[in-house]
């Protein structure tokens, strides 16, 4: 199933393998930060609840993200950037993230196209690393 502006990928690794392939290639990457890191899973346990695994990694690059913002500042509410991982009740491990081209529709972003086309194509290079065994 498709949901308007998200692109998901299935991983071809388990889980912790997809999560810690991402969160290596984004640390890796001297032109990125993690920001924050959530485990939405332990938190429903903190609770008494249950979900699969699900995580997501927050992170930028100030040289990309402030001119989008300049642009648009409503654009703060989807930046940083964050990537999903989660297992489907089938057992399938996704990663899903919000494409750029909806957020550009979505702020009405007039500027920056090659901006938004260079985080696009970041963002997918990044997830073939995490899907790939």
């Amino acid at each position: 199933m498709s949901k308007k502006g998200i692109i998901t990928k299935t991983s071809n690794v388990n889980f912790e393998q997809t999560y810690n392939q991402l969160r290596t290639v984004i640390d890796n990457n001297p032109n990125l930060k993690i920001i924050a890191e959530l485990d939405h899973q332990a938190n429903a346990a903190t609770k008494g609840l249950t979900l699969r695994p699900t995580k997501i990694i927050m992170f930028g690059n100030p040289n990309l993200g402030t001119p989008l913002m300049q642009n648009a500042q409503t654009i703060g509410l989807d930046l940083p950037q964050k990537i999903l991982v989660y297992q489907t009740e089938e057992g399938a491990v996704k990663v899903s993230y919000n494409d750029p081209a909806y957020l550009k529709e979505r702020h009405g972003i007039v500027e920056n196209g090659p901006i938004l086309e260079k985080i696009s194509g970041a963002l997918n290079k990044l997830t073939d690393v995490a899907i790939a065994q």
